[in-house]
């Protein structure tokens, strides 16, 4: 039973109870009370503590929030840094045949290059070798500039990691353009070839030309004393680099001394896409009398030449070097430019792309040699052309290298519809596909210019276009259709001052008698056209050249008249093939090519102008064409791939690599096999009505 005890009454102490016990009560007691008396006190600093700790939170997640985006920003980058330098760290590091394990676990054993598979068969270096970079893919060097080039004397301005175009890139336009007069050094500026095998042996770091043939060459016993890289600045006129630098001197001594320092063993020479019309120039030069020519006199050739083994020969032009005069614009640029419209033309910080692009372009007088000749006797007029009934569509056949005369594994003839390639401009896809019974045009050589057009801020970057006014400009437009015959008024229309010059180096027709004196100007050496091969029966001269891929043959263009600092013409990429089997995409025709040159441009000398005796090739030289079908590399760890047939990539072709080396060693034309052809470019001469 529980007792209760009375209200009031004194509670019982336990009788266990000690003095430690009652003492430490009467402590607990006045705790209590003093934390009764102070309680309020507690309550009040405690909540202003909790707010002081809110009120920091609360800062913090703010300063927090404002600091992460700064935070993570500076964190990415360094991310970013870290890898890229474990990355370079590793690549240095790791051994030099690491890269051919992990390809060759992947793909299975490599093939030998061509220099270790012939040095095995016993092949030992014999003639000397001369190789002639194209345009573009030779290395210029500052000599003497303006205040803005301050610090690179001697240094790269073209070639090698081009760090000096995103510094400062008003300066290096300035520098590598050429008097707009003259087309030669503008007043306090010195722009001259790198010289020796650097030249032109990379175009970019990792970027080869002509490293892996040099390298192949090498294997087999060539060094620096037996091969040359005979540079020239590709911006100026053949005859112009010798005017300026002799060059073409210098080629001719250099050749002589290798000549007599082995023995008497002629040079094999290899051009490579320009650099086969400077060479063919080169060879008349020295043979013509001074002071226009190098005085060696008509049998140099025969006596210093072995073989000359031309790459993507543009023999012929380019029609994508009209559209580049035209319009500073090829298929990619017209791409890019489509992708993104306006960008290349902003005007941000006073830098138009494409307008400093076409006036630094237009100084170059080498472009223009480049341009089609032959008209349309070679090119086809408006209902015709040597290439007609050329279908774009894949066909995979199997090509039998000893083959001639067949067809390449990436056109078909047969079914397609006709298409207009003679029509190499046309302003609009219904123009270019209309019968040439249907076609309007208004005749634009009479137009009126100078009616300037509204803006004049941008007089200097847009080069002759500003001469030529809203009525000029429209008159282009009119004629609706230009072949390679008037393709030349249109570039005289354009931009005359550049053609004026150009006509004073270039010539691009076709000769009626070459025997008649005028042909005896140097501007008439690089058009085989218009000059006569050297009297050298046994100089072999072989076209290489890639096959099987797409390249530019005729442009769709399109009419944008405006008051600003754009180009009014551009190649119209909404233009695109209405039927399968027709080679028109983002406006522009293709053929069969290396991508930059079309296959006739490459061939048809060696397949009919020159073979035999003609008047073009009176001594009968022989010629040999050799055609590599381009196959892309089967996966990344190939690089640029070794059966490349495209413009450049061709150099480190192993089937070509291998010819030259054989022909280096002393094998003939005959002795590689003769032609190899995969193209139907036999079938594309006989078409062509040429007197020979």
């Amino acid at each position: 039973m529980i007792r209760r005890r009375k209200a009031g009454a004194e509670p019982k102490k336990p009788l266990t109870s000690s003095p430690l016990q009652s003492e430490s009560d009467e402590n607990k007691d006045q705790k209590k009370n003093f934390e009764a008396e102070n309680g309020k006190l507690n309550v009040n600093e405690n909540e202003n503590e909790n707010s002081k700790n809110l009120n920091w939170k609360s800062s913090t997640k703010s300063r927090g929030r404002s600091w992460n985006c700064l935070d993570s920003c500076c964190w990415f980058v360094g991310y970013i840094c870290s890898i890229w330098w474990f990355l370079l760290f590793s690549y240095n590091a790791m051994p030099a045949s690491f890269p051919q394990y992990v390809t060759e676990a992947i793909t299975g054993p490599l093939p030998d290059p061509p220099g270790v598979k012939l040095a095995k068969e016993g092949l030992k270096a014999k003639h000397p070798v001369v190789f002639v970079p194209g345009i573009v893919t030779g290395g210029l060097e500052l000599w003497e500039g303006h205040h803005c080039a301050e610090g690179l004397f001697r240094k790269r301005l073209w070639g090698g990691t081009f760090g000096e175009i995103y510094k400062r890139p008003l300066c290096w336009a300035e520098h590598m353009s050429l008097d707009n007069e003259t087309g030669l050094d503008p007043p306090g500026i010195r722009i001259r070839p790198v010289s020796g095998l650097v030249a032109a042996d990379y175009f970019a770091p990792g970027y080869f030309v002509w490293a892996v043939l040099i390298a192949n060459l090498a294997r087999i016993g060539y060094e620096e004393k037996n091969m040359y890289m005979a540079a020239y600045d590709w911006r100026i006129s053949f005859q112009n680099t010798e005017v300026r630098d002799q060059t073409l001197s210098t080629i001719k001594s250099n050749i002589e001394l290798m000549v007599a320092t082995s023995g008497g063993k002629k040079v094999v020479v290899i051009p490579h896409s320009m650099g086969v019309l400077y060479f063919l120039h080169f060879m008349k030069w020295v043979e013509a009398p001074a002071p226009m020519g190098g005085g060696g006199g008509s049998d140099w050739c025969a006596e210093h030449i072995k073989a000359v083994m031309n790459i993507g020969g543009p023999f012929l032009g380019v029609p994508k070097s009209v559209a580049g005069l035209l319009s500073a614009e090829a298929r990619d640029i017209a791409v890019a430019r489509g992708m993104a419209p306006g960008f290349l033309d902003m005007d941000v910080f006073g830098l138009q792309t494409l307008q400093h692009v076409m006036r630094m372009t237009r100084t170059w007088d080498s472009t223009m040699s480049m341009i089609p000749k032959g008209g349309d006797t070679i090119w086809g007029g408006l209902d015709w052309s040597p290439e007609e009934g050329y279908e774009c569509s894949p066909k995979k056949q199997n090509n039998n290298n000893s083959e001639t005369g067949g067809q390449n594994g990436f056109g078909n003839l047969g079914n397609a519809t006709q298409v207009h390639y003679g029509r190499m401009i046309s302003f609009g896809k219904g123009v270019a596909e209309l019968h040439s019974s249907k076609l309007e045009r208004v005749d634009f050589r009479g137009a009126m210019k100078g009616n300037h057009l509204a803006n004049t801020t941008c007089h200097d970057v847009w080069n002759e276009y500003h001469d030529m006014g809203v009525e000029g400009v429209k008159a282009v437009a009119d004629f609706k259709v230009y072949t390679a015959g008037s393709v030349l008024d249109l570039l005289h229309f354009v931009a005359p001052k550049m053609m004026k010059r150009g006509g004073a180096h270039f010539s691009y027709g076709i000769a009626d008698d070459l025997d008649d004196e005028k042909y005896e100007h140097y501007k008439y050496w690089s058009n085989p056209l218009e000059t006569k091969l050297p009297n050298a029966p046994d100089m072999e001269i072989l076209s290489m050249y890639g096959v099987g891929i797409p390249t530019e043959r005729a442009y769709v263009y399109e009419f944008s008249p405006t008051p600003e600092c754009f180009t009014p013409f551009r190649i119209d990429t909404s233009a695109e093939a209405g039927y399968e089997g027709t080679c028109l995409k983002g406006g522009v025709f293709s053929v069969d090519g290396d991508e930059t040159v079309p296959t006739l441009s490459a061939g048809f000398m060696s397949a009919k102008g020159w073979r035999g005796k003609t008047r073009f090739n009176p001594s009968g030289i022989r010629t040999y064409i050799r055609e590599y079908n381009h196959a892309p590399p089967a996966n990344l760890l190939e690089g640029r791939g070794t059966q490349s047939g495209a413009h450049v990539d061709i150099m480190g072709n192993f089937a070509l690599i291998e010819d030259i080396l054989r022909v280096a060693a002393g094998a003939t034309g005959q002795d590689l096999g003769g032609d190899r052809v995969y193209s139907d470019i036999f079938k594309w001469s006989e078409r062509i009505n040429l007197k020979l």
